[in-house]
Formats: structure tokens, C-alpha cells, sequence
């Protein structure tokens, strides 16, 4: 009995590949043709024209040539074929056929020399399971199929050939074509070795170099929409302000969006002397002509840009008239600012229960608390967490930056260290400001007149607060 696909099977239905595969693995090493495996017959069928030694059935032999035993080919009979094979591999114990021994230079049953021009190397195509062709020539079939078990050549003949893919556009994409370069140091002796052998000597750039683009990296953190940031605190003199313009012009220059302060002090604020004065507006004048804010430059009126690119929104010099700016006007003041700039940094008064404050909290999506390298200084700021924590405001002591600034030179006895502990047990991070004589100055912030330490610490700032840019904004 044969299968469907002309291979013997057993009684349990299973078909017998195990010698079948053997058998012709070992004919294709020595390039004989598969129709050796057909005794001697007669009425051979001559394949295609032009090729009289290939045949589409019958034994590997002209028609008509004589075998051993005197008689004409015959046509193929797959199932007596088959039938022998089985017959075969019951007689040996399922060995499988082995070719007789003949004389050097024979092969198989009839004798015939591997020479002989009555044999083809070729045979016809025959289609196994799978879609398969057997292989021509000396081609082995274990190149097909693994020569395992008879379950797992089952499985790869019962397998459809997957299709084969074809690239799209999406492939092109700069990782995958452009080759990639090695980081080139920016600054220092390493810079210097690299433009004087013409780039043929790179040794990368310094430790210190990579850590600042990393915190470059992180300043630079998309924004999701406007994000209002707040800078308060409960004492005043601990560099509130100073804090406010001098991040907000580190924001500034790093970023390629627009970054403005908003001075929302109910008595006299200074964030509008923090940088050159352009215009003599304040945010009561936009406030009242708030109808008229329909575009950029309707706003750019009433603002002064840094050469940071920092652009200020200065408060009422007169402080009986800022006293009148409350919870309305600073909510139509960011409800204008929200639309045209990307952060808006608001410097708050000294108070927490001024109307104003009650909207710089409401609107606030993250806080900056500053304290002074002092007792007195941390005791205020910490206080001003409690309050916040008790006043429902938890999620933003969750978001909160501590910021420890040395307005005055020396650290006296107090311990920084032990303050940079508490802020960082209640805070999301901290960060200490070191003493600066351009910043005790009180004039208007420079960041290039800054010392490296200070500017580092700047730097570390605006990426810590810029790893908050990536938390979904309150709603």
C-alpha cells in the first residue's frame, strides 16, 4: 500500500522514508540516477527530445538497452517500486538496501560502470511533501532536510515554505544605512589632537565632557504642551528670584522653544531688573488688555528678552498697585502666556495665602523650593512643604526640586550635607547652588560671567527639573 504522495506505508499507515531516504542520499553522493532504484523492466518511456538518457519513469537506461538479464527496460511502476523497497527492508531487518558488491568501477544490481554513457546524472524533477523538488546532479538531499527521525522529516515536509519578504521604504532609516561615527571630543586637548591629524586621531571627548551632554540630554526633555513651573518660598533673601532668572536662562539657551518668566510677587518684585530692561510694560498692562492678545508679537510688547533668549514679564514697580494682582489676573495672565510659549516659570512672593498664590498653585505642574545654606533658611523651606502636604498639594511635594543656595560666602558651622539629606528624603531631587560673586551682585545675570562650578550647578538643575518634563502634566 502506498500514501497519497507515493510512498510506502506501513500497517499502522505510517510511511517507511527512514531507508527510502538512505537509498537515494547514497546515489545522489555518487551523481547515479534515481531510476537505478528500478529493477530491470521493459517499455521505458523516453524523456524529452534531444536527451536520450532522461526519462520521465523507468529505469536508467536507454529504451530497449538490455539489462543483466537480457531484457528490455520497462516503465516505471511505482508501485512495485515501492513495494521492493519495503519487501527489501523486511528481508534485512529494516537496514535498509544495500548495493551488491560488484567489480571496481560497478555499481548496483545490473553492474553497470559509473562511466557509462548509458547512465544520466539527471532525472526527473519528482515533487515530495512540502512542495519540494529533488535535487540534480550530486546534489545530497540533506540539503533539503535535516536526516533525522521520520517525525521530524514529516514536519518539515508537511511545512509550507514561508514567502519570502520584501523591504519597504520603513528600512531606510539613518541607523540602518548611514554608517556610524565615533563621538568627537568639543572642547580641551582632545579637541585639539583631533583637528591637528585631521580627524585621523580621536580619542572621544573627556569624562567631564560626556557628563555635561548627558545633562544637556536631559534639560532638553520634550514638553507635553505648556508646562508651568513655580519657585517659592516662605523667607525672602534666599535667592528666589536669582534662582528663577538665572534657570530660566540656562532653559533659555539650551532649548529650542521659548521659555518666559512671569514675576507674580504681590509686593515689589526684581525679576525684571535680572535682565536688560526693553520694555517698561508689566503684566497689570497685559492683564488689562487681555482681549488684545491674539498673537505673539501683541505679547512680545509687553515682555524684555535676555541674550539667553529669556524673555521676562516684569510685575508693578508701585507695590500698592501690584497688591491688587490676584487669583483672576494671574490665571488670565498664564491663560495668554500658554498660548504662545512652551515654559513659564512664575517667581512667587514670600506669602502662601496671598489670592495670587492660590492660582500659581492650582495652575503649578511642578515647584522649585529654594532655601538658603542656613537653619533658619532649610526651617522655612521645610515648612513650606508641611504646608503644602496638609493643604492637599501632595502631588506636587511628590514633584518638588529643592534648591540649597549659598547667598553669602563661607559656610559657617552649618552642615549642607545633612540639608541636602532632608530635602532629598521629601523632595524628587536637589540641588546646591555654590557662592557666586556675580550673582551676590544682585544686577543683571550673565551666565558666561558665572563660575564653572556655579554654572554646573545650574546646568544640574534645569536636568533635574527636565526629567519632570516627562511626567503627564496635571489636569
Amino acid at each position: 500500500m502506498t500514501s497519497q504522495d507515493g510512498l510506502p506505508e506501513q500497517e499502522d499507515g505510517s510511511t517507511t522514508t527512514s531507508s527510502y531516504f538512505r537509498r537515494r542520499s547514497l546515489y545522489e553522493e555518487l551523481g547515479l540516477s534515481m531510476d537505478l532504484f528500478v529493477d530491470g523492466g521493459a517499455n521505458a518511456e523516453p524523456g524529452p527530445a534531444g536527451d536520450p538518457y532522461r526519462y520521465q519513469s523507468g529505469a536508467g537506461h536507454p529504451a530497449g538497452h538490455p539489462n543483466q538479464a537480457g531484457t528490455a527496460t520497462r516503465a516505471d511502476d511505482t508501485e512495485s517500486f515501492l513495494a521492493s523497497l519495503r519487501s527489501e527492508e523486511d528481508a534485512d531487518g529494516g537496514s535498509g538496501y544495500l548495493p551488491a558488491q560488484g567489480e571496481p568501477g560497478s555499481y548496483g544490481q545490473d553492474g553497470y560502470d559509473v562511466t557509462d554513457s548509458y547512465h544520466s546524472t539527471e532525472y526527473t524533477s519528482r515533487t515530495y511533501r512540502g512542495g519540494l523538488d529533488a535535487p540534480t546532479g550530486s546534489d545530497s538531499f540533506g540539503s533539503y532536510l535535516d536526516l533525522g527521525s521520520s517525525t521530524e522529516r514529516s514536519s518539515l515536509l508537511d511545512r509550507d515554505p514561508a514567502p519570502p519578504t520584501r523591504p519597504t521604504s520603513a528600512q531606510l532609516t539613518a541607523e540602518h544605512v548611514l554608517r556610524q561615527r565615533a563621538e568627537q571630543p568639543g572642547r580641551g586637548w582632545r579637541k585639539a589632537v583631533f583637528q591637528a591629524t585631521g580627524g585621523l586621531v580621536n580619542l572621544g571627548p573627556a569624562p567631564e565632557e560626556i557628563r555635561e551632554r548627558e545633562l544637556v540630554n536631559r534639560a532638553r526633555t520634550p514638553l507635553r504642551g505648556c508646562h508651568r513651573l513655580a519657585v517659592i518660598s516662605l523667607k525672602g533673601g534666599v535667592g528666589k528670584t536669582t534662582t528663577t532668572a538665572a534657570l530660566g536662562s540656562m532653559f533659555a539657551t539650551l532649548r529650542g522653544d521659548r521659555v518666559i518668566a512671569m514675576d507674580a510677587n504681590p509686593d515689589r518684585g526684581t525679576l525684571g531688573e535680572k535682565i536688560p530692561r526693553e520694555s517698561t510694560r508689566t503684566v497689570r498692562d497685559m492683564v488689562n488688555n487681555a482681549a488684545r492678545m491674539t498673537r505673539y508679537a501683541d505679547v512680545r510688547e509687553y515682555t524684555s528678552q535676555a541674550p539667553s533668549r529669556l524673555e521676562v514679564l516684569a510685575s508693578d514697580v508701585d507695590p500698592f498697585v501690584s497688591m491688587a494682582f490676584s487669583e483672576a489676573d494671574y490665571r488670565i495672565s498664564v491663560g495668554i502666556l500658554e498660548s504662545f510659549y512652551n515654559l513659564i516659570l512664575t517667581d512667587c512672593g514670600t506669602g502662601l495665602l496671598h489670592s495670587a498664590m492660590v492660582g500659581v498653585l492650582g495652575l503649578a505642574d511642578s515647584l522649585i523650593v529654594v532655601s538658603s545654606a542656613s537653619l533658619d533658611g532649610a526651617r522655612s523651606a521645610s515648612a513650606t512643604l508641611d504646608w503644602l502636604e496638609h493643604h492637599g498639594y501632595d502631588d506636587l511635594v511628590r514633584r518638588c526640586v529643592a534648591v540649597i543656595s549659598t547667598v553669602h560666602p563661607g559656610g559657617g558651622n552649618v552642615d549642607v550635607g545633612k540639608l541636602e539629606d532632608h530635602f532629598a528624603s521629601r523632595c524628587r531631587a536637589v540641588a546646591r547652588i555654590p557662592f557666586d560673586p556675580h550673582l551676590e551682585e544682585g544686577a543683571i545675570i550673565d551666565l558666561d560671567e558665572l563660575q564653572p562650578a556655579t554654572y554646573e550647578a545650574y546646568l544640574k538643575l534645569a536636568a533635574d527639573v527636565g526629567d519632570g518634563f516627562a511626567i503627564p502634566p496635571r489636569l
